[in-house]
């Protein structure tokens, strides 16, 4: 009796741990190909359109545009948090202060890169929306933003 209660648990623990190990290998192949950050990007989509209150016409011409300023920030972001780690690498190893100052220029001015983007942008929304509509893209998005990291924190 005792040797087939231990058997049945042993058997439930086995299954259980393959069912763990399961799960894990499927998030790390969601992970490793994007399927979270597809769907962010549909989730901001739907939030974003929403926001706004783009229409079906509006949309088919603004999507293409706000697809181009996100791929340009995203470069500009990667370069900025290149900089970024060669200041922290810069400051680590103890280099000089004109070394520094130097890479802290780069930075700031990789930081000021994204907000010329948006200016950039705005006057191609410009062409598709009104003024209000540009407007409220930009509170979409930081509204987006505060919701993924109110997820993130419910999370934890």
């Amino acid at each position: 009796m005792k040797r087939q209660i231990s058997l049945t648990i042993t058997a439930i623990m086995l299954f259980l741990a393959s069912t763990v190990l399961g799960a894990q290998d499927k998030c790390k192949e969601n992970c490793q190909n994007g399927g979270w950050k597809e769907r962010v990007k549909i989730e901001k989509i739907a939030f974003l359109t929403d926001a706004v209150g783009l229409t079906s016409a509006e949309a088919e011409k603004f999507w293409p545009i706000y697809n181009k300023c996100e791929e340009e920030k995203r470069h500009a972001f990667k370069e900025g948090m290149a900089i970024y780690r060669q200041l922290q690498e810069a400051i680590e190893s103890n280099k000089s202060d004109k070394e520094i100052a130097s890479l802290l220029d780069k930075y700031l001015k990789s930081q000021e890169a994204g907000i010329e983007i948006d200016r950039k942008y705005i006057a191609e929304y410009r062409k598709v929306l009104s003024g209000e509509k540009v407007a409220k893209l930009f509170l979409g998005e930081e509204s987006f933003r505060r919701h993924q990291f109110s997820k993130l924190k419910k999370k934890d």
